[in-house]
């Protein structure tokens, strides 16, 4: 999405994005010496520079610079030409504008999100952030189609478009289970369903890698929820149907809107592979590609970006030096104890056995899939593993485990269990660890969110 940079009518644009951007090459462009600005702007140097210095502060209070910098800049110096003001006054003046609040700094936050969709009907007064805190990610409000009446087929059916080792987004509710690719989600995004009487959002940020399933339902209404085209942290912000609120897909909580000071219920899943979704669910159902849109699934269009080494995309805020930022990390919210399990350190170990804020847990880490981010066809990816966080207690008794030749082995009873944490063999065949809420993110988005997260160590 990053596109190539073009000078046109005094504006620098994003090609990819149409996002305008500042750039103090610009002022050497208007500026260009002593005999243009004589010809131009014919102001005096000295109060040239203090009105692009503190026009560069307004910058900074409000987000009007997105999108008139140049503008306002070349409008205030040809005021101060025509009207002639003395030196003290211009200074003055200029200080005034830089320090109010006025109205026109806040609509230009509101004029971004205006970008996606012109006509929102939500409640901007409703916010528990500040709305330049969003920006646009560049296709408009439904620009990404979320799908709304998914379509279901056998697993048999799906193996003949789905490679074993592709993700998918693991659910089990209430004895049904269900797998949702993420080579279909990568072009989509959210997925509204209903998994026996609960009606549930599967959504995924592909630049966060953040793959989470809500619960829909909310205030005693059971709204659908679809693509805003606004980002916040770099991950997607959602909206539902019935208020328009915005919804953070991170958090499943309301920022903008109506439903202000709503959470959704996070319901517990795991990205597992295609075959490992068949081995521990074999009569599960695979969300079908036939979603009335023509994509290509299976394809990945962020080629690479599952990369160490790579730099978040459309992220403004800083960078946590803890972890490089697109590490991938195991990461749990148990009460108000944030903690991350760096994959770097989770695929040598495979087997984590911790208590958090008095809980005990167990993290698995196992091969099977791949990533959806890496290579351009998703089949052919660097394998990154499967993971699943559970309560290891079973019949009362603190299971404690190690990992060998593909399996999670627990030392009390030599049981051994697969990466949902189902017992396959042993003692305990046919019992399930519980699983517990978490996601496999990025870990520059999991610290943007959770500034207080404190990273596991060997």
């Amino acid at each position: 999405m990053a596109g190539q940079f073009r000078y046109r009518n005094q504006k620098l644009i994003s090609s990819s994005m149409n996002h305008f951007y500042l750039n103090e090459e610009f002022y050497n462009k208007i500026r260009g010496g002593e005999s243009k600005r004589k010809k131009g702007l014919n102001i005096h140097p000295f109060l040239e520079a203090i009105t692009w210095f503190l026009i560069k502060r307004i910058g900074k209070l409000s987000n009007i610079l997105h999108y008139h910098f140049e503008l306002f800049f070349i409008i205030s110096c040809k005021i101060i030409r025509i009207l002639k003001m003395k030196l003290i006054k211009t200074f003055c003046l200029l200080m005034f504008l830089s320090t109010t609040p006025i109205t026109i700094y806040a609509q230009s936050a509101l004029s971004e999100i205006l970008r996606t969709f012109p006509n929102w009907k939500t409640n901007f007064d409703k916010k528990i952030i500040e709305l330049d805190e969003l920006m646009s990610g560049g296709p408009p409000k439904d620009g990404i189609q979320a799908i709304f009446k998914p379509k279901f087929e056998t697993q048999e059916h799906a193996g003949e478009w789905l490679d074993d080792k592709e993700p998918v987004i693991g659910l089990e509710l209430n004895g049904e289970a269900r797998a949702y690719p993420l080579s279909i989600l990568i072009w989509h995004e959210i997925a509204n369903d209903k998994i026996g009487d609960v009606p549930v959002v599967v959504s995924f940020c592909p630049l966060c890698y953040s793959a989470l399933v809500y619960d829909r339902r909310v205030r005693g209404v059971t709204p659908f929820f679809g693509v805003s085209g606004l980002l916040r942290n770099s991950d997607m912000v959602m909206y539902d149907n019935v208020t328009e609120s915005f919804w953070q897909q991170f958090t499943g909580e309301a920022i903008v809107g109506d439903m202000v000071g709503e959470i959704l219920e996070l319901i517990p899943t795991q990205i597992i592979s295609f075959k490992q979704f068949k081995d521990a669910y074999p009569d599960g159902d695979v969300l079908s590609k036939d979603t009335g849109y023509e994509r290509r699934y299976g394809q990945n269009p962020y080629v690479g970006y599952d990369d160490i080494d790579q730099r978040p995309f459309l992220f403004r805020g800083d960078i946590d030096e803890r972890l490089p930022p697109n590490e991938k990390v195991i990461a749990i919210k148990q009460g108000d104890i944030n903690k991350a399990y760096p994959y770097s350190i989770t695929k040598e170990e495979h087997v984590i056995n911790d208590d958090i804020n008095g809980t005990v847990v167990v993290i698995f880490h196992g091969g099977g899939a791949v990533s959806a981010l890496d290579d351009g066809t998703i089949a052919d990816s660097k394998e990154v593993g499967s993971t699943g966080v559970f309560n290891p207690e079973v019949d009362g008794v603190t299971l404690t485990f190690k990992y060998e030749m593909g399996y999670f082995i627990d030392n009390e009873s030599g049981s051994k269990w697969d990466v949902t944490g189902k017992a396959i063999d042993g003692k305990y065949t046919g019992k399930n660890l519980k699983r517990i809420k978490h996601g496999d993110y990025f870990a520059f988005a999991w610290f943007a969110f959770r500034p207080d997260t404190e990273i596991y160590h060997k």
